[in-house]
């Protein structure tokens, strides 16, 4: 929902960190797999209750994901930094309430796993709708520099940013925080269903 706002301004932040690194011969990718590390440092750290620390590492993560990208546009966006960006970013995504799961089961296990079904809702139905888009060349005019077709929701990328820093800095209600989420995220699935059963009605042949 807000990533349409943040997305061009993020770009424009990033520009001069990205050239200075493409001058000194720093490539998209391996930002990429230095930023995926990064992220499952982090969520190692929240089964280990160093909220802050794993909140800063995840946010150095968050960095890293737009950096890439920003480089990959100053020297050549390719298939595979897309897949692995979008791949790495789905499995960041599965491991930090696996992490709050881990730290303190009785409390957080149920509500990290309603959390991690709503994922799997909101993005079976992003790649899905990706995919058949592709097949078909239609593209996000709202997102025209990601690498597949971006489909927005109620949470796209800054909602979960959000809502990943306010169960770092109240864990306790990490239940509480995680079961809205969830909620909203399994209406951003209900939602891309009907976008697509609307978008792909007609038969191509």
């Amino acid at each position: 929902m807000l990533d349409r706002y943040f997305l061009e301004l993020q770009s424009r932040a990033l520009r001069p960190l990205a050239s200075r690194m493409v001058a000194v011969g720093v490539k998209a990718d391996a930002i990429t797999i230095v930023g995926f590390c990064i992220g499952v440092v982090s969520c190692a750290l929240i089964a280990r209750e160093h909220y802050v620390a794993a909140l800063a590492l995840f946010l150095l993560n968050r960095l890293c994901d737009g950096l890439d990208g920003a480089i990959a546009r100053q020297t050549r966006p390719t298939d595979r930094g897309a897949f692995l960006d979008i791949a790495f970013d789905f499995l960041i995504y599965g491991l930090f309430p696996l992490g709050f799961a881990l730290a303190r089961p009785d409390a957080n296990a149920v509500a990290a796993s309603f959390l991690l079904a709503s994922f799997m809702g909101t993005g079976s139905s992003f790649l899905a709708f990706a995919v058949i888009a592709a097949k078909r060349g239609i593209v996000a005019s709202e997102f025209p520099r990601k690498g597949i077709y971006y489909l927005g929701g109620l949470t796209e990328g800054a909602e979960t940013i959000l809502a990943f820093g306010l169960m770092c800095v109240w864990p306790d209600w990490f239940p509480v925080i995680a079961a809205i989420f969830a909620g909203l995220a399994l209406v951003t699935t209900v939602m891309r269903w009907a976008w697509g059963w609307r978008a792909f009605s007609e038969v191509v042949s």
